[in-house]
Order: structure tokens, then sequence, then C-alpha cells
């Protein structure tokens, strides 16, 4: 009996015999068309159907499986910890790459064996020409695999990236590599074809010569993009790491409030400059060591009284910090009206920190308080009288519960560290929960 007979006798038979019967048909996915209720295998070409793959005991449509699947891993694509910029692969320059893989390539002899030599130089020609091509694709390849993808990077080295490249310049370099990567592909793979298809000696020659040229010439007009991939991995493996499970101290207010002397006063040893590339000033970042445990205090850019949008990238650090890393706050005030920035200025900034990140541990320190004078400082340019009570007090004393030290003076020193110390215990019993909250959920049930 024939394919199309046999067929035919399944089509006629009644649905429930299929069901029950020996059928010799998989029966994990099984064909129903959707007007009827019970599974029946159709033949028709026109007629809409609907698999269904059998999931613990049920039959769920393999469509809606699927998108299940993608969903979930969409939801546990993972997310690197912060040191991605370390793993980045060695990138050769352009020269580098193009000079040994033209070497290697003209090494490669014909195939042992042929005696005719038109054969014998096609083949030649055609395995030069792809030993080319492969030397020079296969490391950009693995330069745009092993180039983390921006949006598995954790949330602050992403900011990193963007604050160092511009938006989406990093996505931009990566995808022209890939782009150089396919034309080199296709014009190898085009010219073999054509060495491997030439009538004569000569013609395989002329083709092996004009291909090589083509390849280089291509490689030599597109391969700065490479150069680039090679600055933008030396930009990123340069940048400061950031330990998360060591509990850290952010120092944080406006531009020349005092920030750097107090974590050099905070630090255990000297503190160590971290430079960042879109910046040519360093950032302080010093280590305190209490009851044989190691914690981190850093210094960050002031902030100014602006709008996002209208801050550089230095406030946008900060805020990428604050917003991203999870540390303790030290805000610095300073009322004496020496640091540049107006005290009713000051107030504004601090409002909108504070009620932006308003589960940050937190302490307000108000320094240079030797400087204070009796009467609160009034810029020229503001209203002394202004009706607002808070605006006020905060001229006057600052924030309320601020500590009011003087370095210069060595004024409630020894209180600032030991607020200090237990704003940074506190911080690390915080980590150490969500850490233990992180790993209960993951346990799988």
């Amino acid at each position: 009996m024939n394919r199309s007979s046999s067929l035919l006798q399944v089509w006629q038979k009644p649905s429930s015999s299929i069901l029950l019967g020996h059928s010799i048909f998989y029966k994990g996915l099984i064909s129903v068309p959707k007007k009827i209720m019970y599974p029946t295998f159709c033949f028709c070409k026109q007629m809409q159907t609907t698999v269904y793959e059998n999931v613990h005991g049920g039959y769920i449509t393999t469509v809606a499986t699927k998108q299940t699947r993608e969903l979930k891993e969409k939801a546990i694509a993972p997310i690197e910890a912060i040191g991605a910029f370390q793993k980045l692969p060695m990138v050769m320059p352009s020269f580098d790459i193009l000079y040994s893989s033209l070497r290697k390539a003209k090494r490669i002899p014909p195939t042992k064996g042929i005696a005719n030599k038109a054969k014998r130089e096609r083949n030649r020609g055609a395995k030069q020409l792809d030993a080319l091509m492969k030397e020079l694709a296969i490391p950009l390849r693995t330069y745009k695999e092993n180039f983390p993808d921006k949006r598995n990077l954790h949330p602050y080295e992403r900011s990193l990236i963007e604050l160092t490249f511009g938006e989406g310049n990093y996505e931009e370099v990566l995808g022209q590599v890939d782009a150089l990567r396919k034309k080199l592909v296709s014009v190898g793979k085009e010219y073999a074809s054509f060495c491997a298809k030439s009538l004569t000696k000569r013609e395989a020659e002329e083709r092996l010569s004009e291909g090589m040229k083509t390849i280089e010439e291509l490689f030599n007009r597109e391969g700065k993009v490479v150069d680039a991939l090679l600055n933008v991995a030396k930009t990123l493996r340069a940048m400061p790491v950031v330990d998360l499970e060591t509990p850290t101290l952010c120092l944080v207010g406006a531009p020349n409030v005092g920030k750097s002397s107090l974590v050099r006063l905070l630090s255990t040893g000297k503190p160590e400059v971290c430079n960042y590339p879109f910046t040519t000033k360093g950032i302080l970042m010093g280590h305190i060591t209490l009851s044989y445990q190691n914690f981190q205090v850093t210094d960050t850019p002031g902030l100014l009284r602006r709008h996002d949008e209208d801050r550089n990238n230095l406030e946008k650090l900060t805020l990428a910090v604050l917003s991203h890393l999870p540390t303790a706050v030290l805000y610095v005030h300073d009322l004496s009206g020496e640091c540049g920035t107006s005290p009713s200025d000051q107030f504004v900034i601090y409002k909108e920190i504070r009620e932006r990140f308003p589960y940050h541990l937190w302490l307000d320190v108000v320094s240079k308080c030797d400087l204070l004078q009796e009467s609160p400082v009034v810029y020229i340019m503001e209203d002394g009288n202004v009706d607002h009570l808070e605006l006020a007090r905060y001229r006057e004393v600052g924030p309320d519960g601020a500590l009011h030290v003087s370095i210069k003076s060595e004024v409630s020193i020894d209180e600032l560290k030991r607020r200090v110390h237990d704003l940074l215990l506190s911080q690390s019993m915080r980590i150490k929960s969500q850490k233990n909250n992180q790993e209960s959920l993951e346990i799988p049930s």
C-alpha cells in the first residue's frame, strides 16, 4: 500500500480510534484543528492547525510553551557582578592582525598528490584565500562574543560606559567590528570560489593575487574599528573596581565643601586616587580597618543646583554611585560661605538628594564649623528674609541632627569617627542580610 492511501485511511478513521488505538505516530506532539474539540490528525494544506506538546501529563500549545520559555530565559539573563571590565579579551592592533594573517595564509601549501599544475594552483589559491579570511575573521568574532552585552552588565558599570563613550557608542563599535567580519567572510569566500573555478594555472594565480589584494585593502580601509575597540578595552580595563561586598561610605555634597579632607582624615592609610577617563580630576578612595574588618570610604564629585539633563559627567558619576552601589552616605554641608555654593542652594540640593535616595544609611556633617559666624551667611543674590523656617534653620545649623566638625580645629573629630564606624557596621549588616536573602531565593524548592 502506498503512502497516500495509508494517509487517507488514517484520515477516514474516527478520532476515538486514533486516540485509543495503537498509533505509530509520536505521542508527544499532536496536530489538532482549532475548530474541533478532540485531537485529530489532518493533512489538508489549507486547514489551520495548532500543535500541542505533552507537558507533565497535559497538552499545552507549543507556541505558548515557547513564549513561556523565552520569557523565563529573558527573566533569568545573568547580570554580571562588578569586575566585568577586567575580564575583557586582549585586542590586537589591526596592523598586527593583518600582518600575522597574511604571513600564515601564504604558507598554506596545496593538497598533496595533485599532479595537474592548474588544479594544484587552483587548490593552493582557494586554500590560501580561505585561510586568510579565517585568520582575519576569527579574532573579530571572538571580540564580538567576549565583550559583554551592556544590558547584562551591573548598572554601575553600564553607567560608566555611557559616561565614558556616550550613549550607544560602545554598541556601535562592536557592531562595526562584526560588520567588518561579515564583509571579510563574504569577500574571502567569493574569491576562493573564483580561484577554485579557474581554468588555467595563470588564471588561478591572478585570482589568488587579486583576492589577497582585495582582502588586504578592505582590512586596511575599515580595520580602524579594531583599533577603536582596542582603545575601548584599554579604557574600560583601567576603570577603578568597586567591591560590592565591602561596606562603603560615600561622601556627597556641593563642590569644595571639604569631602576630600574628610576622606583623608577617616582613612586608615593614604587614600588612593581613582582616575576616570571622562575627567582629569581623580576621585579619592580610602580604606578603614575596624575590628579586623575592612571598609571603603570614597569622595564623589560635587553636585550643583540644576536639573539632571544639565549635569556634567562628574555629577552623573555621583548619582550613578548613589543609584547603583550599596553605599552609606556621609553628606557634607559648608555653611561658612567659602565653598562657592550658597547655603540656600546647598539646601535645595540636599533636599533633592535626600528624597531621591531615602533608603541609604545617612549621616549629615557640617564642615568648617570654626568659620561659622553668629549670623547665617546670605549671598547677595539671595533674599535673606524669605519666609521659610526650614531654610532659615538650615542656614544657621544645617539639617536636624547634623554633626558640626572642624578638621583645622579638631572639633568633634572623635565623635565623627565613632559615628562613621557605627554607620559602616550597620551597612555591613545590611549587605550580609541582603546577600542571605538573595541566596535563599536562589535555592530551588
